[in-house]
């Protein structure tokens, strides 16, 4: 062993392992890779699962591994999907406690050491969730981001269920949940993490482990997400309540109010604006600190493009959902019994 290595090792008692899954991700690989690399507290190792990237991934990996700036081992699952590439590269895994990430994503250099703290400070600490903030590039992508991301001041603790784009857990905690649930194309974080809060309760919260990822570039993409998304829900009976209240108001208030604005009184219209002030004003809360270094036209530019993004999400997720239930019922006797209604 090493001296950096025993060094490492030595002050936590526990080694850490790095893992993710990707997939054609040569144009971003670079960026978490890098910020891998000036960790002030390292990985002991790092493993990355290939699902069978065609572009030159690998390449970029390979070579990065070679260099020896990261700890880095690779690994090639074709055709994995993303619970199967993170399964498969924390079953390779030596450390006993795992952190997870995705690609494309850029750490803060204190990311490791923030996210590893809670089980140091406590041997008892089985998971911890780490945060998230939007890199935006763009006015769309400023406006994306409050639009659909929470910030830190919206967080509930006790409550918080992480993204896999910054989570720790023990190595045992994975393995007596039988890890990521691989039936499961989208939701595959969200499922794992109910399934460790109902073995272990409420996790750490160490809201310094942020990383930090790019929203979608335009409309066309964030809707592809969302009606991804909606469509685990339904894969995954997730939600239900949530989406039944989109519907509701979609296809059954607007409609009668509007009818009711025509045919009895445009007083009725008013209700469009209390409903507009309740679903835009978290959204435009959000908006109006990151929209400081902005030029008067982007700053119109964002604020008209709020209720744009928040109307495209809410009828990708009403596309999608439904296409979810219908194969949670065709496949129905393949849902593990772990994950019934």
């Amino acid at each position: 062993m090493a001296e950096g290595e025993a060094l490492r090792v030595g002050r936590m008692g526990e080694r850490v392992s790095v893992v993710t899954t990707v997939c054609n991700e040569g144009e971003n690989i670079h960026r978490l890779l890098d910020s891998l690399a000036i960790q002030s507290r390292p990985p002991d190792e790092a493993v990355i699962c290939d699902g069978g990237s065609t572009d030159d991934t690998l390449d970029i990996l390979r070579s990065y591994a070679q260099e020896g700036k990261v700890p880095l081992r690779v690994i090639v699952r074709p055709g994995a999907n993303i619970s199967q590439g993170r399964n498969a590269a924390i079953a390779e895994a030596k450390g006993a406690i795992i952190a997870v990430t995705d690609a494309g994503v850029r750490l803060e250099s204190e990311w490791l050491a923030s996210l590893t703290a809670p089980f140091e400070q406590d041997s008892r600490t089985q998971v911890v969730s780490g945060f998230f903030a939007p890199d935006p590039h763009s006015v769309f992508e400023i406006a994306l981001g409050a639009t659909i991301l929470p910030v830190l001041a919206d967080i509930d603790p006790l409550r918080f269920m992480p993204s896999s784009r910054s989570v720790a857990f023990r190595h045992e905690a994975w393995k007596a949940v039988g890890g990521y649930p691989e039936w499961i194309d989208y939701c595959e974080d969200l499922l794992f993490d109910f399934a460790l809060r109902e073995r272990h309760g409420p996790f750490a919260f160490a809201p310094q482990a942020l990383v930090h990822f790019r929203p979608r570039p335009n409309l066309a993409a964030f809707f592809r997400q969302y009606y991804r998304y909606a469509r685990g829900d339904g894969k995954a009976d997730l939600w239900r309540k949530r989406h039944a209240a989109r519907y509701l108001t979609y296809l059954i208030a607007t409609p009668l109010l509007i009818l009711l604005s025509l045919l009895h009184t445009p007083l009725w219209l008013l209700a469009f604006l209390v409903g507009g002030t309740i679903m835009f004003y978290t959204p435009y809360k959000r908006l109006l600190p990151m929209m400081r270094s902005l030029s008067l036209q982007e700053k119109c530019q964002a604020v008209i493009w709020v209720p744009v993004i928040r109307v495209t999400g809410d009828v990708a997720k009403m596309t999608g959902y439904p296409g979810g239930w219908w194969w949670r019922w065709r496949h129905r006797q393949q849902i593990p019994a772990r994950y019934p209604h």
